[in-house]
């Protein structure tokens, strides 16, 4: 059975939505597949920059009309990144493939010195820190911090405590340009998102685990498509990394056991462990950093799923419900997963 002549490929315009689904294109074309047109549709969460996302229905903002386009047939697959898409997907669709995952963790950035690369000598911004104490002693006392994540914020307050967090939105050299302009003194960003955009350098400390565990999903690029295309899925399967998509499914899977979305302060990383086992950490933060519940689970990487949703039930069993209703309080959320 002959495939699609064409594919039309639906994504945001922002800089890393396009260089993922760009990626996804040539890596479909790199196996034989078909071309990709790129169709770049607005999202909400592109229009309503000001709020921060918390204020405004989180992350789901960013891919609600890119799934409306999938569900119309005005386009035949979706990439997304996949911290930003629902626990529960709408009826119809599938995520069908994923790329190798980048770095999944959080990144600090500090700001470049005036007047050049020269680092300065005093140990203020633009000096890179090479451990968590060492960034803390850099930052200072009262550091502005930007970034709009209730769950690095949640994390972040419980390794500074006096630090004053300030939303921040936009492209990748937007907020790089606020923060050397002296509008924070640190950014915290995904380092895959840095990485993939040639910002690497950018980094002065990858935040481990430990300190400040990713959001589910992070570093992850997720292909997603109608229930049934089997045209496209066997397409896209061709470029599917199994071991990211396992990562992913015990991560989602603890997502939907909490029954959290998007802008709630959940962390989880899933890692590979020899050549077929899973390890999962994860943790559920108070937003104000006071209280924090953490598990982690190891099993064959084949039950991921079973892995996510055991982690879930221990963090519900130690009180992570309670953080997590609070927390939706906190925002306006109803109760249950975020649409």
């Amino acid at each position: 059975m002959s495939g699609p002549e064409e594919l039309r490929l639906g994504t945001r315009g922002s800089q890393l939505a396009l260089w993922q689904a760009h990626t996804v294109a040539e890596r479909i074309g790199a196996t034989g597949g078909p071309p990709c047109r790129i169709v770049i549709i607005k999202t909400t969460g592109d229009r309503v920059q000001e709020a921060p996302l918390s204020q405004v229905g989180g992350k789901r903002l960013f891919v609600k009309e890119i799934e409306d386009a999938l569900l119309r047939h005005e386009i035949d697959l979706a990439v997304h990144s996949s911290k930003d898409m629902p626990a529960v997907l709408p009826a119809g669709l599938q995520i069908a493939a994923v790329l190798p995952r980048e770095d999944p963790l959080d990144a600090i950035v500090l700001r470049e010195p005036a007047g050049g690369s020269e680092r300065e000598q005093d140990g203020r911004p633009g000096v890179p820190a090479q451990t968590v104490e060492a960034l803390i002693a850099c930052l200072g006392s009262t550091p502005a911090i930007g970034t709009s994540s209730v769950r690095r914020i949640a994390q972040l307050a419980r390794l500074v405590p006096a630090a004053r967090f300030a939303p921040i939105r936009g492209n990748l050299d937007t907020r790089l340009r606020k923060l050397d302009a002296g509008e924070y003194d640190a950014l915290v960003l995904a380092a895959a998102g840095l990485r993939r955009l040639g910002f690497g350098a950018r980094i002065s400390l990858r935040l481990p685990a430990s300190a400040c565990l990713p959001a589910p999903g992070q570093g992850i690029v997720a292909i997603e498509i109608r229930e049934g295309d089997e045209a496209v899925r066997r397409t896209v399967v061709r470029v599917d990394d199994p071991a990211a998509g396992m990562a992913l499914a015990a991560e989602r899977a603890l997502v939907m056991a909490l029954g959290g979305g998007c802008q709630t302060p959940i962390g989880a990383l899933a890692s590979p462990v020899g050549a077929d086992s899973l390890e999962l950490v994860a943790a559920v933060i108070a937003l104000d950093g006071s209280r924090a519940v953490r598990r982690q689970a190891q099993g064959p990487a084949q039950e991921a799923e079973a892995i996510g949703a055991r982690v879930g039930a221990d963090l519900i069993a130690d009180g992570a419900d309670e953080i997590l209703a609070d927390a939706r309080r906190a925002h306006g959320m109803v109760e249950g997963i975020q649409p």
